[in-house]
């Protein structure tokens, strides 16, 4: 086994601790109020506040932090993201709740920031939608796996124990990229650089775009349990299980879509929206369907996925050498996305019914199409090229 799969491997583990405790307290809200003696209203915001922290501290501890020693840096971010979820496990009041949501939220965007860009330093260029997707896919995994368990644990040993459980694995993640992670690398670039990069128009143009995309499929997951459950018919088990169903294809879509990406960026991406808008489609019409509801609940998860690893390829591509605090705005975009498709699924849902929150998934979607021709424009014509490419000779009459 090379150096190289190991360390992909602890960086994509790492991911998956990170992803676990971004929605495991969402779980976990009925006790969590009883134990802090807050409604379940009040308690779920704190799922507002890490959401929070990942917009806003992302980006600036990025910032402040995008010359440090790149080693030392992965094992301070874990660092603060154990302490983070240790209060948590400990807090005596909601405040203390809030407050250690808010510390290990300060090192999401970072640490993943960070992740991905270890993993494009370490594999080949042609390799790298298919390594950022390996990477990012421990959120799929956390989604799929770590969420379902940890609530699991939380309802027979209390809400606190996967609090500390996610702490002591941060631990154990710091110690083992503290082993694998050169000594002394670092970045070069300063942050003037950094903020030049951010605010270029490709850049925030696939910034905005990932936002949409995200968007997009947050209005529709957000409330397809209660879709699946009011008008599939479907009884709680099977709802169940075809969130498990919904979290294999998004885990399988997104590598997939990584080993495309590699080969071909912009037909990746284009594909990806056009498919995402059909399928949404298909969902709100098929729903009341039991099969039609299956088949759609596996595209959608196979496609849910799809945006992360090209999007992010693209960032690089645009980025040119200063991508880091370019990296973490995007990853506060998937954040924001996240948070305004629930709205928008939650007024289709306030207006016409659960059902058709895949038309509104759809028309977000096709609007990320559109993105995508801004931020890659058809290629001029290839007789263009071809006169470049052939010199010129000149020929005195």
């Amino acid at each position: 086994m090379s150096r190289l799969f190991v360390l992909l491997a602890a960086l994509g583990a790492s991911v998956f601790v990170v992803g676990t405790s971004e929605y495991l307290v969402a779980g976990l809200l009925p006790q969590v109020a009883s134990d802090l003696g807050v409604s379940v209203a009040v308690a779920g915001q704190s799922v507002t506040a890490y959401a929070l922290g990942v917009v806003v501290g992302g980006p600036l501890v990025t910032a402040a932090t995008v010359r440090m020693p790149r080693r030392m840096l992965a094992v301070g971010l874990l660092v603060v993201f154990a302490v983070g979820n240790a209060l948590c496990a400990v807090a005596p009041s909601y405040g203390v709740l809030i407050l250690g949501r808010v510390v290990a939220s300060l090192s999401h965007a970072a640490f993943l920031t960070l992740a991905l860009m270890l993993t494009t330093k370490v594999v080949r260029p042609e390799r790298v939608g298919s390594a950022i997707a390996g990477v990012a896919a421990g959120f799929s995994v956390a989604t799929l796996l770590g969420v379902p368990v940890g609530v699991l644990v939380g309802e027979s040993a209390g809400w606190r124990t996967p609090f500390a459980l996610i702490a002591g694995l941060a631990l154990v993640m710091a110690v083992v990229l503290g082993i694998l992670l050169p000594e002394g690398e670092r970045s070069e670039t300063r942050v003037r650089d950094e903020v030049r990069t951010v605010v270029s128009r490709p850049v925030l143009l696939v910034v905005a775009t990932t936002a949409v995309g995200m968007a997009a499929v947050s209005s529709v997951f957000t409330y397809l349990a209660p879709s699946l459950r009011d008008v599939a018919g479907f009884g709680a088990a099977a709802v169940s299980g075809l969130l498990v169903v919904y979290g294999l294809g998004s885990l399988v879509g997104g590598l997939a879509a990584g080993r495309f990406a590699d080969r071909s960026l912009e037909l990746t991406l284009r594909l990806t929206f056009a498919g995402l808008a059909i399928v949404l489609v298909v969902v709100a019409l098929a729903m009341p369907w039991k099969v039609g509801a299956v088949v759609g609940v596996l595209a959608f998860g196979l496609l849910a996925s799809a945006t992360t690893p090209t999007l992010q390829s693209l960032l690089l591509r645009h980025a040119g050498s200063a991508p880091t605090l370019a990296i973490s705005v995007n990853v506060a975009a998937f954040n924001i996305g996240i948070a305004v498709g629930s709205v928008v699924g939650g007024l289709v849902v306030s207006d016409i019914g659960t059902r058709w929150t895949g038309m509104a998934g759809a028309v977000l979607s096709l609007a990320g199409l559109g993105l995508s021709y801004l931020v890659l424009p058809r290629p001029r014509v290839q007789s263009l090229d071809v006169e470049r490419a052939v010199p010129r000779v000149e020929v005195s009459p």
